[in-house]
C-alpha cells in the first residue's frame, strides 16, 4: 500500500461531459493525501476527453473500460486498483464540499466502525439547489439500514481492506445498498456526520428516478439478502413509509 496516500476516490462515468469537471474539481479541492480513480464505461460522449485534462497517471487517473461494464463493476475496477487506507465513492455528476474527507478521516479513525456516510443537499439537474437536505442519522445499524436506505453511495468513506472483500455486485438491484447491508452485518454500525457535505444531483436518467423500477430493485435485494416473502414484504413496506417522509418531510 502506498503510505502516502490516505484516499482512493473511486468515480465511475457514462455519458457525464457535462458535470464530470465539476465532480473532479471538487475532489481536488479535498486536503488528504489521495489519489481520483475514473473510470470511463465507454462513453458515448466526450467524458473521457473532459476527464483526460486532469489525468496525470498518478494523482488522477483515467481507466477506459474496452466495454461498457456497469457501474457496479467498474467500481469494482476502481476497487482493484485502490492503494489508499480508505476508499471513497463519487459518482460523476455529483461533487462534494470542501473538508469532506478530512471530517470523514477523523471520525473514522476515531471510532470502530468501517464505514462513514454524510448527509446530503439535493440538487436539481442544472445544479441548483431543491433547498432539501436528507440527513445522515450519527449511527446506522444493520437492522435500521433494512429499513431505509440512508446511505448515499457518493458520501461513503470505506476501508479499503473491507471493499476488497465484497466489492460491489447485481446492477440490476441497488447494488451499492447490497454492499452496505453487507458490510453492516459483518462489521457493525457505520457512523454518519449529519453535514451535507455531498451535492447530490437528481438527473433525470438516473434509475432510482423511475419508482417503480427502483422499487422492484429494492425488493430484490431484500429477497438477494436471503429474506423471506413476508419478511421481505415487511421490510419494503418500511423502506416506502421511510422514503416518503425522507422526501417529503
Amino acid at each position: 500500500m502506498n503510505s502516502q496516500i490516505t484516499v482512493s476516490v473511486i468515480m465511475p462515468a457514462y455519458n457525464a461531459e457535462k458535470y464530470i469537471a465539476q465532480a473532479i474539481e471538487s475532489v481536488l479541492f479535498q486536503n488528504v493525501p489521495l489519489e481520483l480513480l475514473v473510470i470511463d464505461d465507454c462513453s458515448s460522449d466526450h467524458t473521457a476527453e473532459v476527464a483526460r485534462r486532469y489525468a496525470d497517471g498518478k494523482k488522477v487517473i483515467l481507466i477506459c473500460n474496452d466495454r461498457n461494464l456497469g457501474v457496479a463493476e467498474s467500481r469494482n475496477i476502481g476497487i482493484r486498483r485502490a492503494v489508499g487506507k480508505y476508499v471513497a465513492f463519487l459518482d460523476a455528476d455529483d461533487w462534494w464540499c470542501e473538508g469532506k474527507l478530512e471530517a470523514q478521516c477523523q471520525k473514522l479513525e476515531g471510532s470502530d466502525s468501517v464505514l462513514c456516510c454524510t448527509a446530503r443537499e439535493l440538487m436539481s439537474s442544472d445544479g441548483t439547489s431543491q433547498n432539501k437536505v436528507i440527513e445522515a442519522p450519527e449511527k446506522i445499524t444493520y437492522s435500521m439500514l433494512l429499513r431505509t436506505n440512508s446511505i448515499p453511495c457518493s458520501s461513503v468513506l470505506l476501508e479499503t481492506r473491507v471493499a476488497k472483500e465484497f466489492y460491489m455486485c447485481h446492477d440490476e438491484l441497488h447494488e451499492d445498498y447490497i454492499l452496505w447491508l453487507r458490510v453492516l452485518q459483518k462489521y457493525g454500525a457505520a457512523i454518519g456526520i449529519n453535514k451535507p457535505f455531498l451535492f447530490s444531483r437528481m438527473s433525470q436518467g438516473g434509475k432510482s428516478r423511475n419508482k417503480l423500477k427502483s422499487a422492484k430493485m429494492q425488493f430484490g435485494v431484500y429477497r438477494y439478502m436471503g429474506f423471506g416473502i413476508i419478511a421481505s414484504c415487511y421490510y419494503f413496506l418500511m423502506y416506502a413509509i421511510n422514503g416518503v417522509r425522507k422526501y417529503r418531510a
